[in-house]
């Protein structure tokens, strides 16, 4: 079976090597982007993403809610990781998301990762 892709979207090259890393160690394939622009892009490529995690605070005009929003206009069963220093008031609306506060253990993102694509 070939291995699942995950799409990183975090503005901070340290914390996105540092997942990248992780989880291509968990044995998935990561893409990675540094802005909203680069995941759309990255979504809009020929490959499936199994997951998105992304942070909330992102460069650019969209965060990453506007970027879930948008991925799932054309991937609607997009489960998404939304990653934040910040407490989420709109937290735990949609059954397809997960928020991780900042900081976090990678072992928390890992084992986040298994439970939406159903191996945990």
């Amino acid at each position: 079976m070939a291995a699942r892709r995950l799409l990183i979207v975090e503005d901070e090259f340290l914390i996105r090597m540092t997942l990248a890393e992780v989880l291509t160690d968990d044995g998935y394939e990561v893409v990675e982007a540094g802005d909203a622009d680069e995941a759309l892009a990255a979504l809009a490529g020929s490959g499936a993403i199994d997951v998105m995690l992304t942070d909330i605070q992102l460069p650019g005009p969209l965060d990453g809610k506007a970027l879930a929003a948008r991925a799932r206009k054309t991937r609607p069963a997009l489960p998404v990781i939304f990653m934040s220093g910040r407490p989420d008031p709109d937290a735990g609306g949609n059954p397809l998301d997960v928020h991780i506060n900042k900081p976090y253990l990678p072992s928390t993102i890992s084992s986040a990762v298994r439970r939406l694509i159903g191996e945990g």
